[in-house]
């Protein structure tokens, strides 16, 4: 009974916070809007045009991506700590983040260049592609290096490549453009529209609910694949299907905002924390929710904090997120 009430306890305190930092990303910000004012545009009852247009072309459908977003990335993150049994794997670390970066900024970079108008799909797709890339790369090492932490410096370095020859191709871009590429390979949430709202919740709500129905195979995989096989569980398959899935999420977001750091690492951990299991049934949630409160809160910091002049939504999550991965990985050592 005590563990079912810290269960409501934990998704009751995470699903206020969300619903809190929704409501401040709409309100604060370079242009203060009462939530009085709020309400009446969100019901049709608003008179003001500027505040009308504010809040339903630019902060809410921002605050929606970032929710959702941040959702699919801790999930990302999750499912590819469960692959490979570490707590500090996830898509930044390992390289998967700057892969799908690297790929989209090239379509976008040759699509400028040809007046041709990327469609949502096609950003997906080509962040899929590049996803998909870095981690047969990591899949690759995986083989070759029996240590983790060679594994995860392997991915650090899949990252930098990535990056770096992703800067040299956003240099050449148009300058009318340079501008918004640049913001994009830094990580935002900003000049997302309810078009791309729609496309990416589609997207990442269909691989979280898939996420959610593996809940029994990612526990009895969780128990050792040797237990997993016991159980019936095909492992090569269900190998397959965490890294899609986890590549779908992790591109969905790079494609709409960039590169995210630390959501996917540090979000799964403080969820654990707070719920106290590892039980997927509970995690998978858990997760979801705690990414898309992460998320409005660092975009929240990354919008007023310096208003007018906006932060990169990875400088703010590296700020809080990093602390954790540090704090990981000193528990770890402690208890080896």
């Amino acid at each position: 009974m005590k563990k079912e009430n810290r269960y409501r306890l934990a998704y009751g305190t995470l699903l206020l916070l969300l619903l809190l930092f929704l409501a401040l990303n709409i309100c604060a910000g370079s242009v203060s809007i009462s939530v009085s004012e709020v309400g009446r545009v969100l019901t049709g009852r608003g008179t003001d045009t500027v505040f009308s247009d504010i809040i339903l072309q630019i902060r809410f459908p921002r605050a929606l991506a970032a929710a959702v977003l941040g959702g699919g990335l801790a999930l990302s993150g999750y499912l590819l700590q469960t692959f490979f049994h570490n707590p500090i794997a996830g898509p930044f670390i390992l390289g998967i983040s700057s892969g799908a970066k690297l790929v989209v900024a090239l379509v976008m970079v040759a699509a400028l260049e040809r007046a041709v108008q990327v469609s949502s799909w096609s950003m997906i797709l080509a962040a899929f592609a590049g996803a998909m890339i870095s981690m047969g790369f990591v899949l690759l090492m995986s083989r070759v290096v029996d240590q983790m932490s060679m594994l995860i410096v392997s991915g650090v370095m899949i990252g930098y490549i990535c990056s770096a020859v992703t800067d040299f191709v956003v240099t050449f871009a148009e300058d009318a453009d340079i501008v918004n590429l640049h913001n994009w390979s830094k990580g935002s949430f900003s000049g997302i529209s309810w078009d791309n709202v729609a496309m990416l919740s589609v997207v990442i709500f269909t691989a979280s609910l898939c996420v959610f129905l593996l809940s029994k195979p990612i526990s009895a995989y969780q128990m050792g694949e040797a237990y997993g096989q016991n159980m019936g569980l095909n492992i090569r398959l269900f190998r397959v299907f965490l890294v899609l899935l986890s590549s779908v999420l992790s591109a969905c977001v790079t494609a709409f905002a960039g590169p995210v750091s630390f959501v996917g690492i540090a979000v799964p951990h403080l969820v654990k924390s707070l719920f106290g299991t590892a039980r997927p049934i509970l995690m998978i949630p858990g997760c979801f929710l705690g990414g898309a409160a992460f998320c409005l809160f660092c975009d929240l910091l990354a919008r007023v904090v310096f208003a007018p002049t906006e932060l990169s939504i990875s400088t703010v999550t590296a700020v809080f997120g990093a602390p954790v991965v540090i704090f990981i990985m000193v528990k770890r050592r402690r208890q080896s």
